[in-house]
């Protein structure tokens, strides 16, 4: 489907047409996969939530967005991408992994993005919050980067799109975004 067709969906549900939503879901789906394969890739291989799950649960929460005034496509997808990831941590919090002795590393190379897909790269994702929540508190924009381009595999062009600035600014965000969040985690 179009990105104008995503867009027009969307406006609809600005106007109230709540009935939007059960169009918009299977135009979005595959989407929204990909989204969430890039979220888990830094989970461990058995994972509780699966792409699938992960998907539902973004979506049942994105219906509820009642307040949100949805501008287009880009903005959708970034909502539904910091949704997913609330819900990792929210399940890694009340998973409590940490206290179980399961090691994690706080020390990632965020350039690797979705690459986390072995056990031995698994990391702490509660910890990588509570560093990206004091980025956040720093840099909105670099914050907002780095969720965009390592939780959910973004490329620096669709990142330029959704934040509507250039890609060369994107990458010297990115640059600094990375050293501040190394600094945050070490």
């Amino acid at each position: 489907m179009s990105e104008g067709s995503i867009t027009e969906m969307l406006a609809e549900l600005r106007r109230n047409d709540r009935s939007s939503f059960d169009e918009l879901l299977p135009s979005v789906y595959n989407e929204l996969r990909r989204l969430a394969s890039g979220h888990l890739s830094g989970e461990r291989i058995n994972h509780t939530l699966q792409p699938t799950a992960l998907v539902h649960e973004a979506y049942l929460k994105l219906i509820g967005q009642k307040e949100t005034a949805w501008q287009d496509r880009a903005h959708f997808f970034g909502i539904a991408s910091r949704l997913m990831r609330e819900i990792l941590i929210d399940h890694a919090r009340s998973k409590n992994r940490i206290k179980r002795g399961v090691e994690f590393k706080t020390q990632i190379e965020l350039d690797a993005g979705v690459s986390y897909s072995s056990p031995a790269k698994q990391f702490d994702v509660v910890a990588v919050d509570d560093a990206l929540k004091k980025l956040e508190a720093l840099d909105e924009r670099q914050a907002k980067i780095v969720e965009m381009k390592f939780f959910a595999g973004m490329t620096i062009e669709e990142i330029a799109e959704v934040l509507d600035i250039s890609p060369a600014t994107i990458k010297r965000e990115w640059t600094s975004a990375k050293l501040l969040l190394s600094n945050l985690l070490g």
